[in-house]
């Protein structure tokens, strides 16, 4: 009966119904948690879709820059969703034991092998878990392990810089920087991961298509994972994963199988470090961290498998490669863009190699202590990772369910908060007034207390428990190689007033970075 009466209203008035419940979905949204009184986006307190849209435009960094200018320290950038621009909200928001978690974001960047996610540090939400395999795989990241992998980055830098001469000092022939870094950064995770270069440098090209898949993974990501129900009607479709466990569909992402097919190589040594968890130190061969993280096999047999193991790899070569190349990209543009720091810093090289403090090796390689002792190198590191850093989204966390207050505002549990580096390394009160020039003197002139509050607020490798576990290899491979590609080559931008094009695929890649470079000479 009460069906029959309902039947026509429904026919004649669905229209006006739907509008209806969208009108109340869009209310509710902008009321929710009672976050109406946050400014952002006119669209942002009404549908994560703004966010989406502002994410797939590759520009979010801007966006991001532009709310807090305009709108101050807190800022809404969905329904649920909050930006920190206050330094002072980092140890609140990522500090230990604040019961915050990770949000849905990060599920979105699983890899997936026969059907199952593998959860790796990075992208799991489950605090438990990520302690866990933190200790297992800690040592193998230690500062204390960079001297073991030193000949590894050794091995990939004397090729790459034999290469740059050959393929490009040479013959004067352009090179697309931030690609040919990026084959440095690929080719140096061999090193470390599987002790063997993988090729990107020495055939000058993409192999197997890895960084084509990365960069297009990372793209994917960025806007999914605003929105990371897309995802399970995407790539992680329940339907479409148990077709892979049941062996029907063989589709396999690409840096999994190249994962794989890496540390099958070496399965048979491995199994013996299983076994005994030696791993034969004494034998002069450098310790990678495929030989580390089966030995925390070993080590922990209760926690860490095969699963693991692989996963770690498969990170390795998602963040590993991405955002250092990012960083070096970053280091040389700021170099060639600003010729007085350019000069300054080479002045210091110069004069480390006639004092000693630079001893002299094959293609003028820097090692990692002496790298330490360059001040002006310093400088113009922690520069380039002030103004141009590799993450250009908020790092997302999760209220716990009692809520929090956070600089005097008190935050319900269950909403999404976070910072920008982009937003926190543009903070004049901490940097200066001039946040939007590269002037690596900051760092040098700054007293010891505001020198303190200046590397409290650098955010580049996020911060707390959950701060970058591959952080110190990155800088092995950063202090390393920029010394010592100065030493070798002069660089110079193929249009000297061309601009790079960057892309905020949730990092933010450049493009359009070409240059040319001359050999320079040196008394061996």
């Amino acid at each position: 009966m009460l069906i029959a009466e309902l039947l026509p209203v429904l026919q004649n008035y669905w229209p006006l119904l739907i509008l209806s419940a969208v009108a109340v979905h869009l209310l509710r949204n902008k009321y929710h948690n009672g976050l109406q009184k946050y400014p952002g986006h006119p669209l942002a307190a009404y549908t994560n879709w703004w966010r989406f849209f502002d994410t797939l435009a590759r520009k979010s960094e801007q966006t991001h820059l532009a709310l807090h200018k305009k709108h101050g320290d807190v800022v809404r950038l969905g329904p649920n969703v909050l930006s920190f621009a206050d330094p002072r909200a980092i140890k609140i928001i990522y500090g230990l034991n604040k019961g915050m978690t990770k949000s849905d974001f990060y599920p979105v960047q699983q890899a997936v092998a026969k059907g199952v996610r593998l959860q790796s540090l990075f992208s799991t939400k489950d605090e438990d878990y990520h302690s866990k395999y933190r200790r297992c795989v800690n040592g193998a990241f230690a500062m204390s392990s960079l001297v073991g992998y030193e000949p590894l980055v050794d091995r990939t830098t004397d090729v790459y810089i034999e290469h740059t001469q050959k393929k490009y000092a040479s013959t004067g022939k352009s090179c697309n920087f931030s690609r040919w870094l990026q084959f440095f950064a690929f080719d140096v995770i061999g090193e470390l991961t599987w002790s063997k270069r993988l090729g990107f440098v020495e055939r000058d090209e993409d192999v197997e298509g890895i960084v084509q898949f990365v960069g297009d993974f990372l793209r994917y990501a960025g806007p999914i994972g605003q929105m990371p129900f897309l995802d399970l009607l995407l790539q992680k479709n329940p339907f479409k994963l148990q077709l892979q466990k049941w062996g029907v569909s063989k589709t396999v992402f690409a840096v999994t199988k190249f994962a794989q097919d890496q540390s099958a190589v070496r399965a048979a040594e491995m199994e013996k470090i299983k076994q005994d968890g030696s791993l034969d130190e004494e034998s002069g061969r450098a310790v990678d961290l495929l030989m580390k993280f089966t030995q925390a096999q070993h080590d922990h047999p209760d926690f860490m498998t095969d699963k693991q193991v692989l996963s770690a790899c498969t990170s390795m070569i998602f963040a590993g490669s991405e955002t250092t190349a990012i960083t070096l990209s970053s280091v040389f543009y700021h170099l060639v863009k600003h010729p007085r720091v350019y000069k300054k810093l080479t002045a210091e090289l110069d004069e480390a190699a006639r004092n000693g403090t630079i001893s002299e090796r094959a293609h003028a390689k820097v090692s990692w202590a002496e790298s330490q002792k360059l001040p002006y190198l310093d400088a113009v590191i922690q520069e380039s990772f002030r103004v141009h850093p590799a993450a250009g989204l908020i790092l997302e966390r999760v209220v716990p369910p009692q809520g929090v207050d956070i600089l005097g505002e008190r935050i319900p549990g269950g909403t999404i908060v976070g910072c920008n580096a982009w937003v926190l390394h543009r903070r004049p009160e901490i940097f200066g007034n001039d946040v939007d020039v590269f002037r690596p003197e900051r760092w040098l002139e700054a007293k010891p207390d505001r020198l303190r509050e200046m590397k409290a607020t650098m955010f580049q490798f996020g911060a707390g428990a959950r701060t970058c576990i591959g952080k110190n290899i990155s800088l092995l491979e950063i202090y390393k190689l920029v010394p010592g590609f100065l030493r070798n080559f002069e660089i110079e931008l193929r249009k000297p007033d061309a601009e790079w094009t960057l892309q905020n695929a949730w990092f933010v890649r450049q493009l359009d970075f070409d240059v040319v470079f001359k050999s320079k000479k040196r008394d061996v």
